[in-house]
């Protein structure tokens, strides 16, 4: 042990006073207290018997801690004739019901099938179960009255309506595909695991306001891709991630990466994912939607002849991203420049032919060695670069070769140009709600990610174990014994001051 160790006097008195002050309390004398070993010393342990109780131990210490990351498995797929869509499981409810939700950054609220609606499905070809939401079953649930506060923000829009008679919050919402859904809100428990560290997750719960759908329109009441709901990560009030940060419980920042080959499936956290090459674009201010200035195009490199004002925000027009969305879609103005220019480019490798309208091409080798790269230009200097595979779709094959069509959707005009998941996939997308922007980067969802535990900090989480970018912290406790510096960690997670291993 080096003879001198910086702060260690400091160090052990704090940890003195607080061992004393953990028997010695409100000016009374100290308490002989009997200590007994939770293991007999003879009896051999297995050392995962320890780390669970250990586990369990941290659940408890960290319960009470705020401002950690929270993470959603994902599923689903961004093939349209596979799944089309992305979705996570959401627990609610006391007991807690699990429920499968759609993921949708084009939308705000989280709302599941009530198990009063009548004609909603009761099946899925996803191959899940679908859920109901009971709010009679759950001893949490309350009904949301029309003089709660998020109610009196909203009353008098599609969000929020209020009949006097019932005095019940609903709403009604329709979307971009024409599907709909009316129901009313519920205030419940969200539950969910908070990470804070390797092998630390606090067992977390929140009361939030959630829809209860009780009638379903358009492809929501279709039963090959049915879901229990729409999980909206939109940026007002009512999204889950509005209500969580104003609780102080997650950042404002959350972020997904989106696994496009294979089965998909991917990330999603409350949280920032941090990775050296992400570039961010500001958010166009005082929109409900996430609406980013696209301001030219380029194929190859070379930028194509598009008026940049069809791109501008407007009431019914610009450029905004919608997890929500399958395919991606281009106004038309845009999109007749952009499929000519990628035919003109691979015509003497392909052989364009048209299916069903759209502009296809069969090939008979790697589309990656034949059509060129496409770079999408947002305002601060911002490109998202797309590989072939994220503007094209394989339809199958004709006569032996592969039969890629654009994947991209011609829009009317004036229209709105919405960027889904087939340009979304297998990048970190991080939306960065404090400081209004959106970050990008092309990733590989299949590996782990580095998390910022708290928004504007350097500390990280790593693939579940957090560690810091910082060396100070490291060089701190690298000289003390770890009896002490294992002693010294319980202490200060105990009292509060500490909440992560490094």
């Amino acid at each position: 042990m080096p003879s001198s160790i910086p702060n260690l006097p400091l160090i052990l008195a704090f940890a003195a006073i607080l061992l004393t002050a953990a028997v010695v309390h409100c000016g009374s004398p100290a308490s002989l207290l009997t200590l007994e070993r939770a293991f007999p010393v003879n009896q051999r342990v297995e050392l995962e018997v320890l780390r669970a109780r250990d586990q369990a131990r941290h659940g408890r210490l960290l319960r009470g801690v705020v401002g950690g990351v929270v993470d959603f498995t994902v599923y689903g797929t961004s093939d349209p004739y596979l799944v089309g869509l992305y979705f996570t499981k959401v627990k609610l409810g006391s007991p807690p019901r699990e429920f499968n939700v759609q993921i949708d950054t084009g939308s705000d609220i989280l709302w599941v099938t009530c198990d009063s609606c009548n004609d909603c499905p009761r099946t899925s070809g996803l191959g899940i179960e679908l859920s109901f939401f009971d709010a009679s079953s759950s001893s949490t649930a309350a009904l949301v009255s029309c003089s709660h506060p998020i109610c009196t923000s909203l009353v008098q829009t599609t969000a929020a309506e209020c009949s006097p008679q019932s005095n019940q919050c609903s709403y009604s919402f329709h979307y971009g595909d024409g599907s709909g859904t009316t129901g009313y809100y519920v205030s419940d428990l969200l539950y969910f695991d908070t990470v804070l560290g390797d092998s630390l997750i606090a067992n977390s719960s929140a009361s939030i306001v959630f829809g209860c759908s009780t009638y379903q329109s358009g492809d929501l009441t279709k039963v090959d891709k049915a879901i229990d709901g729409i999980f909206g990560f939109g940026q007002q009030d009512l999204s889950v991630v509005s209500q969580l940060s104003s609780l102080g419980m997650t950042p404002k920042v959350f972020s997904h990466c989106l696994k496009g080959e294979g089965d998909g499936g991917g990330k999603l956290v409350l949280g920032e994912i941090l990775e050296p090459n992400i570039i961010y674009s500001p958010l166009v201010p005082s929109q409900s939607h996430y609406n980013l200035n696209l301001q030219s195009i380029s194929v190859n490199g070379q930028l194509l002849s598009i008026d940049p004002a069809v791109f501008a925000t407007s009431n019914n027009q610009g450029t905004i991203v919608d997890s929500g969305t399958t395919l991606t879609y281009l106004v038309e103005t845009a999109y007749d420049p952009f499929v000519s220019a990628i035919t003109a480019t691979v015509s003497s490798s392909t052989t364009p032919v048209l299916s069903k309208g759209n502009q296809c091409y069969l090939v008979s080798t790697s589309i990656d060695e034949i059509f060129p790269p496409v770079s999408l230009n947002f305002a601060g200097s911002a490109s998202m670069v797309l590989k072939p595979g994220e503007y094209l779709m394989h339809l199958g094959f004709s006569d032996g070769d592969a039969m890629w069509c654009i994947g991209f959707q011609k829009v009317a005009e004036p229209g709105i140009t919405i960027l889904g998941d087939l340009v979304l996939k297998d990048k970190i997308f991080v939306y960065d709600l404090a400081h209004q922007r959106i970050g990008w980067a092309n990733y590989d969802c299949s590996l782990s990610v580095n998390v910022s535990v708290t928004s504007g900090k350097d500390e990280f989480i790593n693939a579940g174990q957090l560690s810091t970018s910082s060396s100070s912290q490291n060089m701190l406790f690298e000289p003390i014994p770890r009896s002490i510096k294992a002693l010294l960690i319980h202490i200060l997670v105990f009292s509060g001051f500490l909440f992560f291993v490094t």
